[in-house]
């Protein structure tokens, strides 16, 4: 099976982008469903800075999807391929 460049360069730019083991628990928090900013920091004890730029690294990488709702964000897994490979991933590493 071939990959075209296309191919190839999202692929790396999605592993890329999580491979960093704050964005992957992220995601993985984010499997369960849409979460906003307070509860993603409360879960991992950052600062809303610091989730806020790997939020921004995986919204930018088109991995997540954003919306604002009241003064809130949520967020959620924009692509059924990266929760795919989100349950992979765990299925295979945890």
């Amino acid at each position: 099976m071939k990959f075209n460049e296309e191919q190839v360069e999202t692929a790396t730019e999605v592993l890329k982008s999580i491979a960093h083991p704050i964005r992957m628990k992220i995601l993985c928090y984010l499997m369960d469903g849409e979460k906003n900013v307070s509860e993603i920091e409360q879960q991992f004890g950052s600062t809303i800075s610091n989730i806020s730029q790997h939020l921004t690294i995986l919204r930018k990488a088109s991995i997540i999807n954003r919306r604002k709702e009241a003064n809130f964000m949520f967020y959620s897994i924009r692509d059924r391929s990266v929760l795919s490979l989100m349950e992979s991933i765990k299925n295979n590493f945890c």
